[in-house]
Protein backbone atom coordinates (compact mmCIF):
# COMPACT_ATOMS: atom_id res chain seq x y z
CA UNK A 1 0.00 0.00 0.00
CA UNK A 2 1.32 3.42 -0.57
CA UNK A 3 2.29 5.07 2.55
CA UNK A 4 1.04 8.82 1.47
CA UNK A 5 -0.80 9.80 -1.58
CA UNK A 6 1.45 11.98 -3.70
CA UNK A 7 -1.13 14.28 -5.04
CA UNK A 8 0.16 16.74 -7.89
CA UNK A 9 -2.72 19.17 -8.54
CA UNK A 10 -6.20 19.32 -6.87
CA UNK A 11 -9.59 21.33 -7.26
CA UNK A 12 -13.33 20.59 -7.37
CA UNK A 13 -12.85 18.68 -10.60
CA UNK A 14 -9.71 16.75 -10.81
CA UNK A 15 -7.07 15.43 -8.84
CA UNK A 16 -3.86 14.36 -10.46
CA UNK A 17 -1.93 11.92 -8.85
CA UNK A 18 2.02 10.52 -8.90
CA UNK A 19 1.66 6.84 -9.03
CA UNK A 20 4.59 4.74 -8.35
CA UNK A 21 5.98 2.01 -10.43
CA UNK A 22 4.33 -1.51 -9.71
CA UNK A 23 1.46 -0.24 -8.18
CA UNK A 24 -1.72 -0.86 -10.84
CA UNK A 25 -3.89 2.35 -11.75
CA UNK A 26 -7.10 0.24 -12.18
CA UNK A 27 -8.24 -3.42 -10.39
CA UNK A 28 -8.19 -6.41 -11.83
CA UNK A 29 -9.48 -9.50 -10.74
CA UNK A 30 -5.92 -10.56 -8.71
CA UNK A 31 -5.88 -7.35 -7.36
CA UNK A 32 -9.03 -5.56 -6.00
CA UNK A 33 -7.42 -3.38 -3.35
CA UNK A 34 -3.62 -2.14 -3.74
CA UNK A 35 -4.04 -0.24 -6.42
CA UNK A 36 -4.21 3.79 -7.33
CA UNK A 37 -7.62 3.80 -7.98
CA UNK A 38 -8.46 3.07 -4.56
CA UNK A 39 -6.22 5.55 -3.16
CA UNK A 40 -7.04 7.94 -4.97
CA UNK A 41 -11.51 6.97 -3.91
CA UNK A 42 -10.26 6.60 -0.53
CA UNK A 43 -8.77 9.85 0.36
CA UNK A 44 -11.47 11.99 -1.66
CA UNK A 45 -13.97 10.13 0.12
CA UNK A 46 -12.78 10.44 3.44
CA UNK A 47 -13.65 14.66 2.26
CA UNK A 48 -16.80 14.07 0.99
CA UNK A 49 -18.44 10.22 1.43
CA UNK A 50 -20.78 10.52 -1.18
CA UNK A 51 -18.30 11.66 -3.81
CA UNK A 52 -16.70 9.05 -6.75
CA UNK A 53 -13.65 9.67 -8.58
CA UNK A 54 -13.48 8.46 -12.12
CA UNK A 55 -10.41 7.64 -13.65
CA UNK A 56 -9.11 9.43 -16.86
CA UNK A 57 -5.68 8.75 -18.23
CA UNK A 58 -3.85 4.87 -17.18
CA UNK A 59 -0.73 3.83 -16.93
CA UNK A 60 0.87 0.42 -17.18
CA UNK A 61 1.67 -1.35 -13.50
CA UNK A 62 5.84 -0.80 -14.00
CA UNK A 63 5.16 2.58 -15.04
CA UNK A 64 5.16 5.81 -12.83
CA UNK A 65 4.45 9.10 -12.95
CA UNK A 66 1.04 11.26 -14.06
CA UNK A 67 -2.44 10.26 -13.58
CA UNK A 68 -5.29 12.02 -13.62
CA UNK A 69 -9.11 11.41 -12.11
CA UNK A 70 -12.09 13.58 -12.85
CA UNK A 71 -14.61 14.02 -9.53
CA UNK A 72 -18.00 14.14 -11.59
CA UNK A 73 -18.65 11.91 -15.19
CA UNK A 74 -19.11 15.15 -16.88
CA UNK A 75 -15.48 16.19 -16.39
CA UNK A 76 -14.12 12.90 -17.25
CA UNK A 77 -16.19 12.40 -20.58
CA UNK A 78 -14.83 16.08 -21.62
CA UNK A 79 -11.38 15.08 -21.27
CA UNK A 80 -11.49 11.65 -22.64
CA UNK A 81 -12.68 12.90 -25.57
CA UNK A 82 -10.21 15.65 -26.32
CA UNK A 83 -7.81 13.95 -24.35
CA UNK A 84 -5.13 14.31 -27.89
CA UNK A 85 -6.32 17.94 -28.59
CA UNK A 86 -5.93 19.34 -25.05
CA UNK A 87 -3.03 18.02 -23.41
CA UNK A 88 0.25 17.65 -23.93
CA UNK A 89 2.06 14.55 -22.51
CA UNK A 90 6.00 14.09 -21.91
CA UNK A 91 7.80 11.15 -20.47
CA UNK A 92 11.33 9.87 -19.20
CA UNK A 93 12.92 6.58 -20.66
CA UNK A 94 16.14 4.83 -20.37
CA UNK A 95 16.67 2.22 -23.12
CA UNK A 96 19.63 0.29 -24.09
CA UNK A 97 22.39 1.06 -25.92
CA UNK A 98 23.41 4.41 -26.77
CA UNK A 99 20.29 6.43 -28.66
CA UNK A 100 21.53 9.92 -29.48
CA UNK A 101 19.65 12.53 -31.88
CA UNK A 102 15.95 13.09 -32.14
CA UNK A 103 13.41 11.59 -34.05
CA UNK A 104 9.06 11.36 -34.77
CA UNK A 105 8.40 7.30 -34.93
CA UNK A 106 5.64 6.47 -37.24
CA UNK A 107 4.11 3.15 -37.17
CA UNK A 108 0.49 1.28 -37.69
CA UNK A 109 -0.16 -0.76 -34.91
CA UNK A 110 -2.61 -3.30 -34.08
CA UNK A 111 -3.13 -5.50 -30.52
CA UNK A 112 -2.39 -9.33 -31.07
CA UNK A 113 -4.69 -12.22 -29.53
CA UNK A 114 -2.11 -12.29 -26.74
CA UNK A 115 -2.85 -8.78 -26.06
CA UNK A 116 0.82 -7.51 -27.11
CA UNK A 117 0.97 -4.55 -29.43
CA UNK A 118 2.22 -4.83 -32.73
CA UNK A 119 3.34 -2.98 -35.90
CA UNK A 120 1.11 -3.83 -38.78
CA UNK A 121 -0.33 -1.66 -42.09
CA UNK A 122 -3.22 0.97 -42.62
CA UNK A 123 -5.70 -0.99 -43.59
CA UNK A 124 -5.33 -3.40 -40.10
CA UNK A 125 -3.94 -0.34 -37.03
CA UNK A 126 -3.67 2.76 -36.03
CA UNK A 127 -1.54 5.37 -36.15
CA UNK A 128 0.87 5.83 -33.23
CA UNK A 129 2.96 8.69 -33.29
CA UNK A 130 5.83 9.11 -30.73
CA UNK A 131 8.22 11.81 -30.60
CA UNK A 132 11.79 11.24 -28.67
CA UNK A 133 15.31 13.09 -28.26
CA UNK A 134 18.37 11.98 -26.36
CA UNK A 135 19.19 13.99 -23.32
CA UNK A 136 21.91 11.72 -21.72
CA UNK A 137 23.72 8.59 -22.72
CA UNK A 138 26.85 6.42 -21.79
CA UNK A 139 28.41 3.04 -22.86
CA UNK A 140 25.43 1.00 -22.37
CA UNK A 141 22.01 3.63 -21.87
CA UNK A 142 20.66 6.22 -23.05
CA UNK A 143 17.98 8.87 -21.23
CA UNK A 144 15.08 10.13 -23.20
CA UNK A 145 12.59 12.85 -23.52
CA UNK A 146 9.36 11.54 -25.46
CA UNK A 147 6.35 13.15 -26.91
CA UNK A 148 3.47 11.21 -27.37
CA UNK A 149 0.50 12.85 -29.91
CA UNK A 150 -1.51 9.68 -30.03
CA UNK A 151 -2.55 7.41 -27.27
CA UNK A 152 -2.11 3.55 -28.50
CA UNK A 153 -1.64 1.19 -25.76
CA UNK A 154 2.14 0.26 -25.29
CA UNK A 155 3.12 3.15 -28.10
CA UNK A 156 5.99 3.96 -26.40
CA UNK A 157 7.40 0.47 -25.07
CA UNK A 158 6.26 -1.34 -29.05
CA UNK A 159 8.07 1.72 -30.88
CA UNK A 160 11.16 2.31 -29.54
CA UNK A 161 11.42 -1.81 -29.32
CA UNK A 162 11.62 -1.07 -33.04
CA UNK A 163 14.31 0.93 -33.45
CA UNK A 164 16.50 -1.66 -31.71
CA UNK A 165 16.53 0.36 -28.34
CA UNK A 166 14.26 -1.37 -25.91
CA UNK A 167 13.17 0.10 -22.49
CA UNK A 168 15.35 -1.48 -19.39
CA UNK A 169 13.41 -3.79 -17.56
CA UNK A 170 10.87 -4.34 -20.28
CA UNK A 171 10.99 -7.85 -21.71
CA UNK A 172 7.68 -7.92 -23.28
CA UNK A 173 8.84 -5.58 -25.97
CA UNK A 174 12.73 -7.40 -25.91
CA UNK A 175 14.62 -5.73 -23.47
CA UNK A 176 17.28 -8.39 -21.67
CA UNK A 177 18.38 -6.02 -18.64
CA UNK A 178 16.52 -5.10 -15.37
CA UNK A 179 19.33 -3.34 -13.15
CA UNK A 180 16.39 -1.47 -11.86
CA UNK A 181 13.98 -4.17 -10.58
CA UNK A 182 10.89 -2.18 -12.94
CA UNK A 183 10.46 -0.78 -16.26
CA UNK A 184 12.13 2.59 -16.64
CA UNK A 185 9.61 4.40 -18.18
CA UNK A 186 8.13 7.40 -16.02
CA UNK A 187 5.58 9.97 -17.35
CA UNK A 188 6.78 13.31 -15.78
CA UNK A 189 5.45 16.13 -17.48
CA UNK A 190 1.39 17.21 -18.38
CA UNK A 191 -0.16 19.91 -19.66
CA UNK A 192 -4.30 20.59 -20.03
CA UNK A 193 -5.67 23.44 -22.08
CA UNK A 194 -9.33 23.41 -20.50
CA UNK A 195 -11.82 26.42 -21.86
CA UNK A 196 -11.44 28.53 -18.59
CA UNK A 197 -7.90 27.45 -17.31
CA UNK A 198 -4.61 25.94 -18.19
CA UNK A 199 -3.30 22.93 -15.44
CA UNK A 200 0.55 22.10 -15.87
CA UNK A 201 1.90 19.40 -13.99
CA UNK A 202 5.40 18.04 -13.11
CA UNK A 203 6.73 14.40 -11.70
CA UNK A 204 10.33 14.67 -11.01
CA UNK A 205 12.35 11.38 -12.18
CA UNK A 206 12.59 9.12 -10.29
CA UNK A 207 15.98 8.48 -7.80
CA UNK A 208 16.51 4.46 -9.11
CA UNK A 209 16.16 5.94 -12.74
CA UNK A 210 18.43 9.34 -11.88
CA UNK A 211 21.01 6.65 -10.35
CA UNK A 212 21.28 4.77 -13.91
CA UNK A 213 23.26 8.03 -14.85
CA UNK A 214 26.04 8.81 -12.48
CA UNK A 215 28.77 10.30 -14.81
CA UNK A 216 27.26 11.40 -18.25
CA UNK A 217 30.43 10.64 -20.86
CA UNK A 218 27.85 13.13 -23.43
CA UNK A 219 24.89 15.21 -23.20
CA UNK A 220 22.71 16.71 -26.13
CA UNK A 221 20.33 19.68 -25.33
Amino acid sequence: MMKKLDILYEDKEYIIVNKPAKMLTIRTEKEKENTLYHEVSTYVKKKYPKNKVFIVNRLDKDTSGIVVFAKNEVCKKFLQDHWNEITTRKYMAIVEGVMKGKNILKHYVKESKTLQMLVTDKEHGKLAITEYKSLKWNKSYSLLEIQIHTGRKHQIRLQLSTTGHPIVGDKKYGSNKNPLGRMALHAYYLKINLPKKEIICESPLPKEMQKMFPKIEKSEK
